[in-house]
């Protein structure tokens, strides 16, 4: 069964209007081609479609001949592009075809800084970006009907939410899944950034962070660890953010002068591929690193929230020298939510909560559990 993405109707509806360039980011197997394929079966327009890791359309797409364009885009109105990024100067390329013949562009690709650098100069005011990530929990449709989301959270939480995932039935099929995931795809992509001298320092990298979910992270004791150079760790920590496989929450700070602002944590953009580095799929109850979970999961859930909705927020953590903490800041529009993530029980720091609200007025906190989760995304 396939599912309707929540960025259908929003990549959709900029397809019926004017021309533009359309950019599609994403994990590798969080659904860029059924989205596309998707798409495509409802539009009406004619078009092309192309995937990059082709070495005819590489060639092709790669040299500005404004004559083979010409014979390439014919008379369709919308050019589509899997990959993109595996094509050389495709940005300019994409220019020519936009400046000349004013038609549609849909391109795709798995890291974004490598399409973004290749794309956003050459079509700037000319494209819209949009991120897929796996599946999100208001995706996943109730199934089967006797089963609600929120009662199969702590799947969710163990085997993460990447397509194929939700739909195999069986958790020995989702884990060989996650781990073949790791073992093909993560290792082949990693291994195509010239940058990376060494390819296992940046999977032993991934499984520290794995173990250090929800905490701050040293990139100095990182690299200890490792025996590499903390610019090394601050290359490859970047690099794996531009992977769609973590993102960084920065500590938040205006007013007080104990507050920590240039401290960093990392979580996961899916849980069940977290577990895979650590290969660790045990039940949440057996488990030590529960909450850590829960907090990872509710982060990533609200981020693709507003992806999904096109809504805009800036995301932090809260801490103090003396050790009062909020698991996630939410600044949109001069407002500020903050919030306090519990697997179990309801009951927040209160101290930490009266200290962040009273020193920012036009803040309020929240405590999310299971039971409010989905009150907690659709706000």
């Amino acid at each position: 069964m396939e599912i309707e993405r929540s960025l259908f109707y929003h990549i959709q509806k900029e397809l019926q209007s004017e021309p533009k360039a359309l950019i599609l980011y994403g994990p590798r197997q969080a659904g860029k081609t059924t989205l596309i394929g998707q798409l495509l079966a409802k539009t009406n327009l004619p078009y092309i479609q192309l995937n990059g890791d082709d070495l005819r359309t590489q060639e092709l797409l790669s040299r500005a001949d404004l004559d083979k364009l010409k014979a390439l885009v014919g008379t369709n109105k919308l050019l589509v592009i899997d990959e993109a990024q595996r094509i050389e100067n495709i940005g300019l390329t994409l220019k020519l075809i936009f400046d000349h013949y004013k038609i549609h562009i849909l391109a795709s690709g798995s890291a974004s800084f490598d399409l973004a650098n290749k794309i956003n100069e050459p079509l700037t005011g000319r494209s819209s970006t949009f991120t897929l990530y796996p599946f999100s929990y208001n995706e996943v449709p109730v199934h089967p009907p006797a089963i609600s989301n929120s009662e199969r959270m702590e799947e969710f939480l163990r085997f993460g939410m990447y397509p194929k995932v939700i739909h195999y039935d069986s958790f020995e099929d989702k884990e060989n899944y996650l781990y073949d995931l790791i073992n093909n795809y993560l290792y082949r992509d990693i291994l195509a950034f010239e940058q990376v001298k060494k390819p296992k320092k940046v999977l032993d990298l991934l499984s520290l962070l794995a173990l250090q979910i929800g905490s701050e992270v040293s990139t100095a004791e990182l690299a200890s660890h490792l025996s590499i150079s903390k610019i090394s760790v601050e290359k490859y920590l970047d690099l794996l953010e531009k992977m769609f496989v973590i993102i960084n929450l920065r500590g938040f700070s205006r007013n007080l002068r104990k507050e920590i602002s240039k401290s960093s944590k990392y979580y996961f953009v899916d849980l069940g591929f977290r577990n895979a580095l650590i290969r660790n799929f045990n039940p949440l109850n057996i488990r030590a690193d529960a909450g850590q979970m829960f907090e990872n999961f509710a982060v990533i859930e609200r981020m693709k929230s507003f992806l999904h909705q096109r809504r805009y927020a800036n995301f932090y953590f809260w801490r103090t020298y003396d050790q009062k903490e909020i698991d996630l800041i939410e600044e949109k529009q001069g407002e500020l939510k903050a919030y306090e993530f519990k697997w179990k029980g309801q009951g927040g720091n209160m101290k930490a909560a009266n200290e962040f609200t009273s020193a920012y007025e036009n803040s309020r906190y929240q405590v999310v559990s299971p039971p409010n989760f989905d009150k907690f995304l659709s706000e």
